[in-house]
C-alpha cells in the first residue's frame, strides 16, 4: 500500500505543479545517443535535452543529455544524475554524488561491482571504494563535459571493456568541442558554504578546412558537510583536441582530478535474533548521525579517557577524529577512427591512468589496541589479549605521539595501461563487428598506521596525506592481464525487422602476492600469512541475441538473451570480494581450485511507442521491459570483524568468502511521457524487483563457504561443525530478498517551460529495502522531492552567447530516513547513512 500512496502522490504532486519531464524522445532520435547499428555513429546528443529510449538496440537503454544532467544539479555526478532512470537506485551522502565511501548504486538488483563502467569507451573498472582497477565517473570527466550518459539495464553492449557487467552498463561520453569560438563559465554558491567555479574556453573550429576544434577546462568546488565540519574539494582539468577528416577522426583527452573528501561513520544498528539475548545497552545506542570532533581536538581528547579509550556506553558507535579519502588521477587516451573504405571503419584506442591515493582514519588508540600493542609493544605475545595495566596503556599512548589518537591509512597505486580495437564491416543487410579490448593493471595497496603528535596536531588534517609511519601492517601487489574480444552481426532481415546475435570472450590472468605481511594476531580471522598467488579465469563463449521489430512505425517490439561473468577482484586491501583477501593460503588455494567465477543470463523483453497527437496531449513515449536472471556463483564476502563502511572495524580482518549458490530475479521497469505542447510534460517510470536467493549457505570462521541444499526457512540461523571440528553456520538465505536492492521504485520528473522562465520538480521514491542476508532487518522507504527554478537573462545586453539564472533545492521537504546501507552480516546488524537535509544552490551560467 505504502508504493500506491507513494506513486499516487508523485503523480499528484507533479500534476499540481505543472511539471514537465526530461523526456523520453523515440526513434528519431536513438541513433543519436547510442551506437547506430546501421552506421555505427556515436554522435553527440548534447542540444537533445531529453530523457532518451533509444529505438533500435534490442536491450533496454536510456539516454540521459548534458542539458538535463545540469538540470538536476550543476555539477551533478554521471552516476547521481541517472537516478530518474527506471530500475535505477543511486544513494550517496551528498547532493551532487561526488562522495565515493558511502556511495551505492543497484540496476535490476546488482549492486555497483557487479556493473559495468566506461567513459568514452575507456573502462572505469567497478567503482570500488577500495581503488584498484578504476576510477568513478566523475573523476574521469568534469561533470559539465559530459555530452550523455547511456544506461543500458539489462546487459551491455558485447564491446563494453568490463569485467565487472553480469548486470548493465553506464556508458558516460565526454562533449566533443565546440564548433565556434568561445567558452563558459558557471559559478555555484550555496548551503553549507557551497562554491563551485567552472570555465571552459573552446577553440571552435580552425587549421584546413577547419578540421581541427578543442577545448581546455577546469573546476573547483568547495563544500562542507552538513553534519560535521569537514569540507569537500578539489581541482579537475580537462583537455580535449578533435580532428575530424576525410579520411578518418582523431581525439585526443586528458583529465586530470584532484580532490580531498571528508568522510563520515554508518551508524550501526542491532536486531537480536527472535528467542536470543536482549541488546545490550552500547548496542541500542544508535544516533543518527557520527559527527567528528575535527577541529576541536580538545573536544576530542575530552571524549577520550587517557589512554584512548571511548565511552563503553556507546559501543561500536563511537567518535573518530576525522576520516577523509584523497585521490589524484591522470587518464589520457588516444582514439583514431581511420575511414579505409565506405562501408569499412577501424577505431583504435590507446589510455593510461595513474592513480595515486589514501584513505585516511585518525580515531581513539582504544579502538586500535589489538593492531598496536602487536607492533609496539615489546611485551607482546599473540592470542594472550591486551594487557590493560595503566603502565602498558601510557606506553603505547606515548609511542603513538601522546594524543590518544592514532592513523591509520589504505594507500592506493594504480597503473593501467591498454588498448581497444574495433572493426566495422558494412554488407548492407549485415554490419559485422569485430573488436579486442586488452588491458595491463598494476596495482598497489598499502595498509600503514601513523601516529598523532600532540606537539603538532597541524599536521593531522584531513587534507593534508600522512608521513612517517610507525608501521606497514601490510602491502599487496596485484598484476593483472585482461582480454576481452568480440565478434557481432547486426543483420537487417526486412525494413521492420532486425536481428543482432553476437559472442565475446572474458579472459583474466590475477597474481597477487603480499610484500609486507602483517603480524600474527594484528589482523581478525588471519591463522597465518595472507594468501599469494595465481588464478587464471578464462571464457571463451559468452553469447548474445537480439532482435527489433518495427510493428507500424510507431509501436516497436525487441527482446534480447545474453550471458555475463565477472572476473574476480585483484584487491588486496581487505574487505571485498576479492579471494586473496581470505584468512589463509589453503582457504585461498581452495577458492582457486574450486572457486567459479560468478556469471549470468540476462533476458529480457519489451515494447516501445511513439505517438503524436492533435490537441491538448501532443504525444506520448512509453515503454515497458519484462527481464528475468539467472544469477550463478553468487558470492557473499562476510568480514570477520564486520562494521559500517569505514565506520566500526577499524583494525579490519580478512573475508570469508561464500558460493551462495544462485539468485533469480524477474523484474518489470515501466516509463511513460506525456506531452502538452511544447511548454509541459510528465515523465513518470515504475519499476518492480524481485531478487531473490535460491539456496541457504554455509560458512565456516574463516576460509569460504558454500550454498546447501534446500531450504530452512524460518529465519533460524543453524550450526554445527565440519569434519575438521571447524565451526560451520548455516543462515536461511533460500527465497530471501537480496538486500538493499528495493522491490518498488516510482521516479518522476516534471517541468513547466513558459518562454524564458521553467520549472521543474523530480520525484523519487525508494521502497522498503532488507538490510542482512537473512531479511531480518529493513530500512523504511522513502520519498523525496527536489525542486529547480531557472530563468533566462538577456544575454544579449551583455553581448553574451547565452546567461541564466537557476536554483535548486535538494530534499525539498526535508525527508528524513536512511539512505546508503553498508550490508556485512548475514543476521542482526548492519549499518547506514542518514539521508541528506533540504540544501539549496543558486547557480549562473554564462556561454561567451
Amino acid at each position: 500500500m505504502k508504493f500506491h500512496h507513494a506513486l499516487r502522490a508523485t503523480v499528484s504532486v507533479a500534476a499540481f505543479l505543472t511539471a514537465a519531464a526530461a523526456l523520453p524522445a523515440q526513434a528519431q532520435q536513438a541513433s543519436k545517443v547510442v551506437a547506430d547499428p546501421e552506421t555505427g555513429s556515436d554522435a553527440d546528443t548534447d542540444t537533445a535535452g531529453n530523457i532518451v529510449v533509444t529505438a533500435k538496440t534490442t536491450r533496454s537503454a536510456t539516454a540521459l543529455s548534458s542539458e538535463e544532467i545540469q538540470k538536476i544539479l550543476p555539477g551533478v555526478s554521471p552516476l547521481k544524475a541517472i537516478q530518474t532512470l527506471p530500475g535505477v537506485l543511486y544513494v550517496t551522502a551528498d547532493p551532487w554524488g561526488n562522495n565515493e565511501q558511502n556511495a551505492q548504486i543497484f540496476i535490476h538488483g546488482f549492486n555497483f561491482q557487479q556493473l559495468g563502467y566506461t567513459m568514452d569507451g575507456i573502462p572505469l573498472g567497478d567503482q570500488s571504494y577500495g581503488n584498484y582497477n578504476g576510477l568513478s565517473p566523475q573523476r574521469a570527466v568534469i561533470s559539465e563535459n559530459v555530452g550523455r550518459v547511456v544506461v543500458t539495464t539489462g546487459a551491455g553492449d558485447l564491446g563494453t571493456a568490463s569485467t565487472s557487467n553480469l548486470g548493465g552498463t553506464i556508458e558516460t561520453f565526454s562533449a566533443d568541442p565546440a564548433k565556434t569560438l568561445g567558452g563558459t563559465f558557471n559559478q555555484t554558491v550555496g548551503s553549507y558554504g557551497t562554491s563551485r567555479t567552472y570555465l571552459r574556453l573552446d577553440s571552435g573550429a580552425f587549421g584546413p578546412n577547419e578540421e581541427n576544434s578543442a577545448y581546455v577546462s577546469g573546476v573547483r568546488q568547495r563544500a562542507r558537510a552538513w553534519d560535521f565540519n569537514g569540507i569537500q574539494g578539489g581541482w579537475q582539468a580537462n583537455a580535449k583536441f578533435v580532428h575530424d577528416g576525410a579520411e578518418g577522426k582523431l581525439t585526443l583527452f586528458f583529465d586530470y582530478s584532484d580532490k580531498k573528501e571528508p568522510n563520515e561513520d554508518a551508524t550501526t544498528f542491532f536486531k537480536p535474533s527472535v528467542g536470543g539475548a536482549p541488546a545490550t545497552a552500547a548496542q541500542l545506542y544508535t544516533p543518527r548521525t557520527r559527527p567528528f570532533y575535527y577541529s576541536d581536538l580538545a573536544g576530542m581528547r575530552g571524549y577520550m579517557d587517557a589512554f584512548g579509550n571511548t565511552p563503553k556506553a556507546q559501543g561500536g558507535n563511537y567518535r573518530n577524529y576525522y576520516s577523509d579519502a584523497q585521490r589524484t588521477d591522470y587518464l589520457t587516451y588516444a582514439r583514431y577512427d581511420a575511414k579505409l573504405g565506405d562501408r569499412v571503419t577501424w577505431s583504435n584506442t590507446g589510455y593510461f591512468h595513474h592513480n595515486d591515493g589514501v584513505g585516511v582514519v585518525a580515531g581513539p588508540l582504544g579502538q586500535s589496541i589489538t593492531v598496536i600493542q602487536a607492533y609496539l609493544d615489546p611485551a607482546y605475545v599473540p592470542g594472550k589479549g591486551f594487557s590493560s595495566n595503566n603502565n602498558a596503556s601510557a606506553a603505547l599512548v606515548a609511542a603513538t605521539g601522546g594524543s590518544g589518537l592514532v592513523t591509520r591509512t589504505t594507500e592506493y597505486r594504480i597503473d593501467r595501461t591498454g588498448g581497444i580495437s574495433n572493426l566495422d564491416l558494412d554488407f548492407g543487410a549485415h554490419h559485422v563487428q569485430l573488436g579486442a579490448w586488452f588491458e595491463h593493471n598494476s596495482a598497489t595497496q598499502w595498509r600503514r598506521w601513523y601516529g598523532f603528535d600532540i606537539n603538532n596536531p597541524g599536521a593531522s588534517t584531513p587534507y593534508i596525506r600522512p608521513s612517517n609511519p610507525l608501521f606497514t601492517q601490510y602491502q599487496g601487489e596485484a598484476r593483472v592481464n585482461v582480454l576481452q574480444l568480440h565478434l557481432q552481426d547486426a543483420w537487417k532481415v526486412t525494413e521492420k525487422l532486425r536481428v543482432e546475435a553476437g559472442v565475446k570472450t572474458s579472459a583474466q590472468w590475477a597474481n597477487g602476492y603480499f610484500v609486507v605481511q602483517p603480524k600474527l594476531g594484528s589482523l581478525s580471522g588471519l591463522t597465518g600469512n595472507l594468501p599469494s598467488g595465481r588464478i587464471n579465469t578464462r571464457n571463451w563463449f559468452l553469447p548474445s541475441i537480439g532482435a527489433t521489430y518495427d510493428l507500424n512505425g510507431h509501436e516497436q517490439l525487441y527482446f534480447n538473451v545474453q550471458k555475463n561473468l565477472h572476473q574476480y577482484m585483484a584487491y588486496l586491501g581487505g574487505g571485498s570480494l576479492s579471494p586473496w583477501f581470505t584468512g589463509s593460503q589453503s582457504a585461498f588455494d581452495a577458492f582457486a581450485q574450486q572457486g567459479k567465477p560468478e556469471t549470468s543470463w540476462t533476458y529480457e523483453a519489451g515494447a516501445r511507442t511513439h505517438r503524436s497527437f492533435d490537441g491538448i496531449l501532443s504525444g506520448l513515449d512509453a515503454q515497458v521491459n519484462y527481464y528475468h536472471v539467472t544469477f550463478s556463483n553468487r558470492l557473499l564476502a562476510i568480514s570477520t570483524n564486520p562494521g559500517g563502511i569505514a565506520g566500526g572495524a577499524i583494525t579490519g580482518g580478512t573475508s570469508i568468502l561464500v558460493n551462495v549458490g544462485s539468485v533469480h530475479t524477474d523484474g518489470v521497469d515501466a516509463a511513460f511521457t506525456l506531452h502538452f505542447g511544447r511548454a509541459l510534460s510528465l515523465y513518470n517510470a515504475t519499476s518492480y524487483n524481485s531478487s531473490t536467493y535460491q539456496s541457504d549457505y554455509s560458512s565456516t570462521a574463516i576460509g569460504i563457504g558454500a550454498a546447501v541444499p534446500g531450504c530452512l526457512g524460518g529465519g533460524v540461523v543453524g550450526s554445527g561443525k565440519a569434519a575438521d571440528g571447524t565451526p560451520i553456520q548455516v543462515v536461511p538465505t533460500c527465497g530471501k530478498q537480496v538486500p538493499g536492492s528495493p522491490k518498488w521504485m516510482n521516479k518522476s520528473v516534471a517541468t513547466l517551460a513558459l518562454g524564458a522562465f521553467e520549472v521543474q520538480v523530480t520525484g523519487d521514491y525508494v521502497g522498503r529495502r532488507y538490510a542482512t542476508y537473512a531479511n531480518d532487518t529493513s530500512v523504511k522507504s522513502y520519498f523525496l522531492t527536489s525542486l529547480r527554478l531557472a530563468a533566462k537573462l538577456p544575454a544579449e545586453m551583455v553581448r553574451l552567447k547565452k546567461a541564466e539564472l537557476s536554483l535548486n533545492v535538494t530534499n525539498l521537504a526535508d525527508v528524513g530516513g536512511w539512505s546508503t546501507i553498508s550490508v556485512g552480516s548475514a543476521t542482526n546488524s548492519y549499518s547506514v547513512y542518514p539521508i541528506a537535509p533540504r540544501q539549496w544552490f543558486l547557480t549562473f551560467s554564462a556561454g561567451f
